[in-house]
């Protein structure tokens, strides 16, 4: 019984070491650049230095963690020439991605969208303590709700790289109240357009609204790096 059951508990160990971590780099606990400590993040986590090393090593392998000799573990940074890099192939796939979900969408799915919209809409107007972190959960929906409708085990596997990086999920983060109402007003244009059956509608209100993100994020990076402001044709 003891050895049937060891590999399932180092497996368990592992999965709660990953989570947990994992769950830290996207809060922004451990922000970029910060050092993980094996034997800190083993009591904090409640595990031993080896499911923490198995973690950090996964992490390391999905682009969350940088693996740097001398130094250890640290979460990865992003530079601005990163963030480029990542929005506009982001821009690209997301944008097929949408134009296949108009074709191919259901009128539940439409419906799940409309509503997921017009809850973030809601969210934003009461405001309230973490609402940015509500807002973010529903985003992510909204976003996974028009992969599945793409239907395309390709482009799902591609995007599943890029979306679930830091970076991307707390992309909020970086957005004033305007710039958080332009995205919502994205997101209910992209519902008329899936409604509308119409895929290069869809296509450019979503390219539009991932570069949109894009210019955010540099900004944000370029004000923390002290660099001159992105080109209006970049």
């Amino acid at each position: 019984m003891f050895r049937q059951g060891a590999p399932r508990m180092a497996s368990s160990a592992v999965e709660k070491a990953y989570s947990e971590i994992r769950a830290r780099i996207i809060s922004g606990v451990l922000p970029q650049g910060a050092r993980l400590i094996e034997e800190d993040l083993a009591v904090d986590v409640g595990v031993s230095r080896t499911p923490v090393r198995e973690a950090v090593r996964r992490l390391a392998q999905e682009g969350m963690v940088e693996l740097t000799p001398n130094i250890g573990a640290v979460v990865a940074k992003w530079s601005v020439d990163d963030l480029v890099q990542l929005f506009d192939l982001r821009a690209t796939l997301e944008s097929s991605v949408a134009a296949l979900a108009a074709e191919r969408i259901s009128d539940a799915t439409v419906a799940t969208l409309r509503t997921l919209a017009r809850t973030m809409e809601v969210t934003l107007n009461e405001g309230g303590s973490q609402f940015l972190e509500r807002i973010a959960q529903l985003n992510d929906n909204f976003h996974k709700s028009i992969l599945a409708a793409a239907d395309s085990p390709r482009l799902s596997r591609l995007m599943g790289q890029l979306v679930e990086l830091p970076i991307v999920l707390r992309t909020f983060n970086c957005y004033s109240e305007d710039q958080l109402r332009r995205s919502l007003g994205h997101h209910i244009e992209l519902v008329a357009a899936f409604e509308a059956r119409d895929p290069a509608w869809a296509e450019a209100v979503m390219k539009a609204h991932v570069l949109s993100a894009k210019h955010a994020l540099v900004a944000a990076q370029r004000k923390r790096e002290d660099q001159p402001p992105l080109a209006a044709n970049a």
